[in-house]
């Protein structure tokens, strides 16, 4: 069991959820001002990502990126920030000829994918592990060598990479990476459960999953939408840290709506139900071993 817990808060996703919840984070300002709210009831650490203003879809211009940061740093909150680098992975292909690629389709270098991580160097950023699909007709297209560069480029800069590892597959590409000296020690692991696709968000799939991490090792698992906060006490109890927020699940209780500063409260309380306490984000940066940017 772990009783310091680091509480992540995943505020805005790059999901079709604007339209779905009264207050999805959209503009820069609405995305920054979540990640305070969030760190003040408790996070640790906030997960970033940016959408276009216009439509509410998930973008990745780096000069919305680096509204959100300013207007956090400027706030003087202290909080560790991770920046998203999973857009411009995103394939879509035609029904009527699969040589063909749709209009959700938005698949760039991974250099362009790093853009904003090299420009602001957060302390952490994350990797998703691996390709695969999301939703009907959507595929995530992340080969070996990309990770390669993006953990080469994040060892680089000293921003430390957030292993998204999805199924077990993907476990295998992030220890690939270890192996190969990609990653510096201690790595840090977060395991995204529940989606379609994906290991399922139970207590089995964690333990498969924790058993394949090296010894040093830092982790933290979510379950996404109803399973969000038993994902919370199933990940304390088998020794990790958390994550919630919008990203992830839209209600605090079924059919009422959550704010993404409730969520890291609602967590708050089950870790300290359960005899443990939320590390603050200067206790995070200690046991990640990452170093305050600002």
């Amino acid at each position: 069991m772990n009783r310091d817990v680091i509480i992540t808060c995943a505020v805005t996703g790059a999901a079709d959820t604007v339209g779905k919840h009264p207050a999805i984070p959209v503009t820069p300002k609405q995305i920054a001002e979540a990640c305070i709210s969030a760190a003040e009831a408790g996070a640790a650490i906030v997960h970033i990502h940016v959408r276009e203003v216009k439509t509410g879809k998930g973008g990745r211009d780096p000069s919305r990126f680096r509204e959100v940061v300013k207007h956090i740093r400027d706030s003087g909150t202290d909080v560790v920030l991770n920046l998203t680098a999973g857009m411009g992975a995103q394939l879509q292909l035609s029904d009527s000829d699969p040589r063909v690629t749709g209009a959700e389709t938005d698949l760039v270098s991974v250099q362009e994918r790093f853009i904003h991580v090299e420009e602001l160097v957060p302390e952490i950023c994350s990797i998703d592990c691996g390709s695969m699909n999301f939703g009907e007709d959507l595929v995530v297209v992340n080969r070996p060598d990309d990770l390669r560069w993006m953990a080469k480029r994040a060892q680089e800069l000293g921003v430390k990479p957030e292993l998204e590892i999805f199924d077990m597959g993907q476990m295998q590409h992030a220890l690939m990476l270890l192996n190969e000296g990609l990653v510096d020690s201690p790595p840090l692991f977060q395991f995204c459960l529940g989606i379609p696709s994906g290991a399922p968000a139970t207590a089995e799939a964690v333990i498969a999953l924790k058993s394949m991490l090296p010894r040093n090792a830092n982790w933290a698992a979510f379950g996404i939408s109803r399973a969000e906060m038993p994902m919370v006490a199933q990940a304390m109890l088998l020794g990790g840290n958390v994550r919630v927020g919008l990203e992830d699940n839209l209600y605090l209780r079924k059919g009422i709506f959550a704010s993404n500063a409730q969520l890291v409260e609602k967590a708050v309380k089950i870790i300290t139900e359960l005899g443990g306490r939320a590390l603050s984000p200067s206790e995070a940066r200690e046991r990640l071993v990452v170093e305050r940017r600002w």
